[in-house]
């Protein structure tokens, strides 16, 4: 079988630290040993920031561009709105000795290209609830996604709640949509009794704790988590509620919050994580809470599972399709629902257990291998139908 070339970007996992980059590092990783679809994977990326591929794919073909962020994605846009094929990219693609005959956007954004391509949508976040953009980036996404949308010979979704949003939203063809659910790394397992002690020595955890885990912005509902906290801390609870995640935008209300409700001493913010530092804090949690108002995909719920911690997560989205039946699921606006979801889970051990059985179970079923395998079927019949 003659190999699939692909020329993949692999941006999000040199300038970002979230969801995106680890689908595109993950899914790199995997098809590069994908063992039925022989796939000739080369890498390209915008070097506006001077960063590199991360070390585990240092060994793989690379193409850079460097050009500002802005630049790049503008000349992108452009590019669609011409309907003139992307010459930075096209003269890769025609240059190199292993031809790529397909391009895979990872992200958000897809040059206009005569050749087959692929466009992985991991959420439109930025239609259903744009106050949690930037109104530049709102702009830019709304006129461009519906362009990169109806370019890409097909489309990646990475939930079937993201699948019919494309569908509602932009009238894209049901054909051409595949659901393609990402995978968890095996990292992410109940951690030793000794290294949730170490975790909880050196973040200060000296009592019980609730975790929420992601970047700190306004759709991951902070607020009702807090809100939450203060009703169990009223009734004397003494649990401790531990926020994970880099600072995002527009988080400096839940900072005065926390003070509002009197919260100072039982709320910890740890900034970013090292990723070792994950399990052993999940496998530690008596739960992780996961309220968003909307998720692409849900990783923090996934990882929580598979690390052996009950999950409490909101009812919308893509959520209840990754935790199954194996978390308590919560309107995202029901502040005493959280609650008592939350009472529910460390007043009876007995669900605490149970939940913590299921969620292993259900996280097994979400891997990287089905992802790429799944992945590079579809640029078999993008390459023969494209």
């Amino acid at each position: 079988m003659m190999p699939i070339s692909v020329l993949y970007d692999i941006g999000p996992a040199v300038h970002q630290g979230a969801g995106l980059a680890r689908y595109a590092e993950q899914l790199a990783l995997h098809l590069r040993n994908e063992p039925i679809h022989r796939v000739d994977l080369q890498l390209f990326y915008n070097a506006h920031s001077g960063h590199h591929p991360p070390t585990s794919l240092q060994d793989a073909p690379a193409h850079s561009l460097p050009m500002g962020q802005i630049a790049w994605r503008l000349s992108v846009l452009a590019s669609q709105i011409a309907r003139r094929p992307y010459q930075p990219i096209a003269a890769i693609i025609g240059a190199n000795p292993v031809r790529p005959l397909l391009y895979h956007a990872t992200e958000h954004l897809l040059p206009y290209l005569r050749t087959p391509t692929v466009l992985t949508v991991h959420d439109l976040i930025f239609e259903r609830y744009p106050q949690h953009h930037t109104r530049r980036n709102v702009w830019f996404l709304k006129v461009g996604m519906r362009l990169f949308t109806r370019a890409a010979t097909a489309i990646i979704a990475v939930s079937q709640h993201t699948r019919r949003d494309l569908i509602e939203l932009y009238d894209a063809s049901p054909a051409k949509i595949h659901v393609i659910y990402e995978g968890i790394d095996p990292a992410f397992r109940p951690a030793s009794p000794a290294a949730v002690a170490r975790a909880a020595a050196h973040y200060g955890l000296d009592r019980p704790y609730l975790l929420m885990v992601g970047t700190l912005e306004p759709r991951k509902n902070h607020a009702a988590a807090l809100h939450a906290l203060a009703k169990l801390k009223a009734e004397g609870h003494l649990h401790r509620l531990v926020i994970v995640g880099g600072r995002g935008w527009l988080f400096e209300p839940i900072r005065r919050l926390v003070d509002e409700l009197g919260l100072g001493e039982d709320v910890i913010f740890t900034g970013y994580a090292p990723a070792e530092d994950l399990p052993p804090l999940y496998t530690g949690a008596a739960c992780v809470l996961l309220p968003s108002l909307y998720e692409g995909f849900g990783f923090p719920a996934l990882e929580a599972m598979a690390c052996a911690a009950p999950v409490i997560c909101s009812n919308v989205s893509s959520l209840p399709e990754v935790v199954g039946d194996a978390a308590l699921l919560v309107s995202s606006h029901d502040i005493d629902a959280l609650a008592e979801a939350i009472r529910l889970i460390i007043t009876q051990p007995a669900l605490a257990m149970e939940l913590r059985r299921r969620g292993q179970a259900q996280a097994a079923r979400f891997r990287w291998e089905h992802c790429a395998a799944e992945t590079a079927a579809l640029y078999a019949d993008a390459l023969r139908y494209g």
